[in-house]
C-alpha cells in the first residue's frame, strides 16, 4: 500500500503486515479478535464459526447472522467455512478518534434454540495518518530587544494515530539565531518553543523563514512540515508575562452560561502604554474553542458562552495572549487546560433486537424471547446501567454481557388463561439521582392444541315425530373450544354403529361444520322407539383432540295404523263371523265378543267399539261394549226377531285423526233345545282351558316363589289397589282412557306396543296400558272363544289376577323390561 503526502519531498513506499489474533477469554464466553485498520476487502479475521463451536453444516438453517450496532457491514461471515473476514474499508479514527481501546462489537444469532455470542474485534493502529499542522504558515513577531534565550511558542502539529504511531518529534531547519526546544509534559500537551540563540538585528534581518518538521514514530516514519515567519520588531523589549505559562480547570458540565472559568492577571514591566495589556484568544485557537468560551480583554476573565456537554467534549485547551500597548506590541502567552466533568444527565437508552415473537404455550423453560441492550452515554457510576422487568410475569431478565440481557422465560405458560403479556423492562443508571428509560415489549402467546372441544351436557333428549320427511334437520350440537385458530374449529362426524341390521348413517347424518343432525328417512315409532346416536366433536390442531356427545332421540307415535281385527284363530271375533245364539237368553247376555289391537301407541291405541245400524232395518235386540267390544242382548229375544242377524262393529281408535276397521257379526238364532251341543262343546273348551291354566298357574306360583323376598310389597301393592277398586276409574288419576280386552275375569285391551301405561296407586303412570275390571256376567258363547266360570275356573282366574297384579306393581316399581312384561300380559288374557 502506498501512501502520497503532502508537503514531504517525495512519495514513500510502505508495506503494512498485518498480524491477526484469535483467542478465547476465559470464563467469559466472548471470543476475542483483532484486525488493523486499512486492511483489504476479504482480508481473513477469524474461524469465527469453529471459535464458537458451530458446525459449517448448521449456520444456514439455523440463520446464521452477524450484527453489529452502527458499525454498518465493516466485517461479514462467510457462511459456507465459516470465517470472518473484511467486508469493508475500516477506519480506526473514523471509529473511535483518539481513544486507546477501538473495538468493534458483533453479535453472533443463531436460531433454533435461540443463542447469541458476543464478538470483540480489536482495530489496531497502523501509521496511516501524518502529522499535520494547522496552519501552512506560522508567524511569530520578535523584537529585536529581546534578549537571547527568549522562547516563542509554537502551535504544534496533530496525529490522528494513537501510542507510538502518534508520538512526534519535531527538527528545525538550520538557523543562526533559533533553536527548537520541545518539552513534553504530558501526551496532551506537548509544548514546541522556539529559542532565541542570539540577539536580533533588525537592521541585519527584518525576517527569517524557518520550516518546522514533525516526525511520528510508526514505521515506516511520516512527516509534516509548518513554515515560520519571524518577523523582527524593533522598540518595545518587554513582553507581558503570566504568573505560571500553564493553568488547569474543572467545570461540571452544563454549567450556566457566565460561569467564570478563570481570571488572568498577566504583568509588563514596561511603563505607560508599553504596560498596558489586553487579554484575547490566540489565533491558532480552533473554532470550537472560541463559541465555547469568550474573554474579557480588559480583566482577562473567560466565562462560558454555551452549555458544556461532556458527551461531546471532554476538555478544551485554550492559548491566551496577552498583548501591551506599545509600539510594536508585545505578546505574552499561556495555556488553560479547561476539564469538562461529567454529571448524570443523560438517560439510559433501551433497545430490542431478535425479538422471537409469538411464543408458543407449550415452549420449555430458558426459552430466549428477546435480546435487551442498554446504554448511557454518560461516564463512570453515571453510565453503568442495571434493568429490571415488571409487573410480574413468567419472564425473567438474564446478564449476558456488561448492559445485554436476554428475555427468557421463566414459568409455564396458557394462552387460554392471558393470550398477550405486556412487559415493562426498565434500565436504570447508577448517577444521583437516577435516571431511568422504559421500554415496552408485547409478547403474544402462541396457541397450541391443549384443549378438547367440549360440549354444554354430555347427552341430549331429543323428539321426534314419525313418519317425518327425508332430510329433517332434528337438533344441532355444538362444541366449544377453548384453543384459537385452526386448534378451535371444530368438524362433527356420526360414531358409526349397528342398530339392528343396519348402521346407523342410514337414519340420520351431521354436517361436518354447522353440528346439525339431519333424518335421513321417516322414522316408524313401530319399528323404532329410541335411536341412540353419538356424535363427535374434532377439531383441526395437530395431532387433533375431541370429545363425544350422546344424542336420545325418541321418535314419537302417529296415529299411523288403523285398528287390525285379530282372526277367530286367535280367539278374536275378526272379520264375518258366524255364532248361534239361543232365543231364551235374556238381557245383558254376551253373545260374542269382537277382539282388535292398534300397532301405535297411547291415544292412537285406545279403541272403542259402535253397531253400526243397518239401512232400512229395525232396532236391533243387540248391542256392543263401548270399550270392551263384546256383543250382548239389549233384551230378550222374540220369535219376530230375524233368525239370522248381521251385525256391523265399527272398531276406532282416538287419534287425530281417528282410523277405524269394521268386523262383521253373523248370529244365529236358535231354540233352546238346539244349543247344547255348542254349550257342551264350551264346556269343554273351558275345562281343556282350566287345565292348561292350573298347569300355568303352577309356574306361576314356581315364579313367585323364586322372588319371595318381594312378596310382602307385592301384597301391599294388591291390598292398596283392592281397596281403591270401588273409587271407580278416578283412581288412576287424569289421563287418557283406559284401553280395554273383556274377558271372564275383566275387560282388557291388548296392545302390540312395547310400552305400556299402567296405573298404580302411587305416583304417575309409568306406561300406556291401562287396565279395570268391571263385573260383567259371563255367558256361554258359540263357536267364538269364551271362557266359562266354575269354581276351580274362578280360583285360577283369581290367582292368575293376583299375578297379574303383582307384575303391574313389579314393573311400575323396578322398571320391569316392558316387551317381557307385554308378553306374558297377553299369553296371560288369552289364557283368562
Amino acid at each position: 500500500m502506498v501512501f502520497s503526502w503532502r508537503g514531504g519531498p517525495e512519495p514513500r513506499c510502505l508495506l503494512l503486515s498485518l498480524l491477526l489474533l484469535a483467542s478465547w477469554e476465559t470464563g467469559s464466553g466472548q471470543v476475542h479478535y483483532s484486525v488493523p485498520e486499512e486492511a483489504k476487502h476479504g482480508t481473513f479475521v477469524g474461524r469465527i464459526a469453529q471459535d464458537l463451536g458451530l458446525e459449517l453444516a448448521e449456520l444456514v438453517p439455523r440463520l446464521f447472522r452477524v450484527a453489529s450496532k452502527g458499525r454498518g457491514d465493516l466485517l461479514e461471515v462467510n457462511l459456507q467455512n465459516g470465517i470472518l473476514f473484511v467486508n469493508s474499508r475500516i477506519d480506526r479514527e473514523e471509529l473511535c478518534g483518539r481513544r486507546l481501546d477501538c473495538s468493534i462489537h458483533l453479535e453472533v444469532v443463531v436460531d433454533r434454540p435461540l443463542q447469541v455470542f458476543h464478538v470483540e474485534v480489536e482495530v489496531k493502529d497502523i501509521n496511516d495518518n501524518p502529522p499535520v499542522f494547522l496552519v501552512k504558515e506560522q508567524k511569530l513577531f520578535v523584537s529585536e530587544s529581546r534578549m537571547p534565550d527568549s522562547r516563542f511558542p509554537l502551535e504544534g502539529a496533530f496525529d490522528a494515530d494513537i501510542g507510538a504511531n502518534s508520538v512526534l518529534n519535531y527538527r528545525l531547519s538550520y538557523s543562526d539565531f533559533f533553536m527548537l526546544d520541545v518539552y513534553s509534559k504530558n501526551e496532551e500537551n506537548n509544548r514546541v518553543e522556539l529559542v532565541l540563540r542570539k540577539s536580533l538585528d533588525r537592521e541585519e534581518a527584518s525576517e527569517h523563514n524557518l520550516f518546522l518538521t514533525a516526525t511520528d514514530e510508526g514505521k515506516p516514519e511520516l512527516t509534516g512540515t509548518v513554515q515560520l515567519l519571524v518577523t523582527v520588531l524593533d522598540v518595545n523589549d518587554n513582553a507581558p508575562s503570566f504568573e505560571q505559562p500553564e493553568y488547569q480547570v474543572r467545570l461540571f458540565e452544563n454549567s450556566a452560561n457566565g460561569t467564570i472559568v478563570i481570571r488572568l492577571n498577566a504583568s509588563d514591566r514596561d511603563e505607560g502604554p508599553n504596560g498596558e495589556i489586553s487579554y484575547s484568544f490566540n489565533s491558532l485557537v480552533p473554532p470550537m474553542v472560541s463559541d465555547q468560551f469568550s474573554i474579557d480583554s480588559n480583566t482577562g476573565e473567560i466565562t462560558v458562552r454555551k452549555n458544556l456537554d461532556f458527551e461531546k467534549a471532554n476538555s478544551y485547551k485554550i492559548r491566551i495572549d496577552a498583548t501591551d500597548r506599545g509600539h510594536p506590541p508585545m505578546v505574552g502567552h499561556c495555556t488553560i487546560l479547561v476539564k469538562v466533568l461529567d454529571i448524570n444527565d443523560n438517560a439510559p437508552q433501551v433497545s430490542l433486537t431478535s425479538v422471537a415473537l409469538p411464543v408458543r404455550e407449550d415452549a420449555p423453560l430458558g426459552s430466549v424471547i428477546a435480546l435487551i441492550s442498554a446504554s448511557d452515554r454518560d461516564a463512570g457510576a453515571n453510565g453503568q446501567v442495571t434493568c429490571t422487568l415488571s409487573p410480574h410475569v413468567p419472564f425473567k431478565l438474564v446478564s449476558t454481557f456488561k448492559n445485554y440481557y436476554s428475555l427468557v422465560l421463566d414459568s409455564a405458560l396458557d394462552r387460554e388463561s392471558v393470550a398477550t403479556y405486556e412487559l415493562l423492562v426498565t434500565a436504570r443508571d447508577g448517577g444521583s439521582p437516577p435516571l431511568s428509560a422504559t421500554a415496552s415489549v408485547s409478547v403474544q402467546v402462541a396457541d397450541v392444541n391443549d384443549n378438547a372441544p367440549a360440549f354444554a351436557q354430555p347427552e341430549y333428549t331429543v323428539f321426534v315425530r314419525e313418519n317425518n320427511p327425508p332430510g329433517r334437520h332434528i337438533f344441532t350440537v355444538s362444541a366449544r373450544d377453548a384453543d384459537a385458530q385452526e386448534n378451535a374449529r371444530v368438524s362433527y362426524s356420526l360414531v358409526e354403529r349397528r342398530v339392528g341390521e343396519r348402521a346407523l348413517s342410514s337414519y340420520v347424518s351431521v354436517h361436518a361444520e354447522s353440528g346439525r343432525v339431519y333424518a335421513l328417512q321417516p322414522l316408524d315409532h313401530e319399528e323404532l322407539e329410541v335411536l341412540q346416536v353419538q356424535v363427535s366433536a374434532r377439531d383441526a390442531g395437530v395431532p387433533p383432540l375431541g370429545s363425544n356427545v350422546t344424542l336420545q332421540v325418541f321418535v314419537l307415535d302417529e296415529n299411523d295404523n288403523a285398528p287390525a281385527l285379530l282372526p277367530p284363530g286367535a280367539g278374536g271375533g275378526g272379520g264375518a263371523t258366524s255364532q248361534l245364539v239361543s232365543r231364551s237368553v235374556g238381557a245383558g247376555h254376551v253373545v260374542a265378543k269382537v277382539r282388535a289391537v292398534d300397532a301405535d301407541s297411547g291415544y292412537n291405541a285406545w279403541l272403542s267399539f259402535e253397531l253400526q245400524a243397518a239401512a232400512g232395518a229395525a232396532r236391533s235386540p243387540f248391542r256392543v261394549g263401548l270399550y270392551t267390544g263384546e256383543v250382548s242382548t239389549t233384551r230378550a229375544l222374540d220369535e219376530a226377531d230375524a233368525p239370522r242377524q248381521r251385525l256391523l262393529v265399527l272398531v276406532k281408535d282416538h287419534g287425530e285423526p281417528a282410523l277405524t276397521a269394521t268386523a262383521t257379526v253373523l248370529l244365529s238364532l236358535v231354540e233352546s233345545g238346539q244349543a247344547p251341543r255348542a254349550s257342551s262343546r264350551a264346556s269343554a273348551g273351558a275345562r281343556s282351558t282350566e287345565a292348561a291354566l292350573v298347569d300355568v298357574n303352577a309356574y306361576l306360583v314356581i315364579g313367585i316363589c323364586a322372588v319371595s323376598s318381594l312378596l310382602v310389597l307385592t301384597l301391599l301393592l294388591y291390598t292398596a289397589l283392592r281397596c281403591s277398586a270401588p273409587r271407580s276409574e278416578g283412581a288412576c288419576g287424569p289421563g287418557r282412557p283406559p284401553l280395554v280386552c273383556s274377558s271372564a275375569v275383566g275387560s282388557w285391551s291388548c296392545s302390540q306396543q312395547r310400552r305400556q301405561r299402567v296405573c298404580s296407586g302411587e305416583g304417575p303412570p309409568k306406561a300406556d296400558l291401562m287396565a279395570f275390571s268391571p263385573s260383567l256376567p259371563p255367558c256361554p258363547v258359540g263357536d267364538m272363544e269364551v271362557h266359562g266360570q266354575s269354581s276351580g275356573g274362578d280360583n285360577s282366574g283369581k290367582v292368575g289376577y293376583y299375578f297379574i297384579t303383582f307384575l303391574f306393581c313389579f314393573g311400575t316399581v323396578l322398571y320391569f323390561n316392558p316387551i317381557s312384561l307385554k308378553c306374558i300380559l297377553f299369553i296371560l288374557c288369552y289364557i283368562a
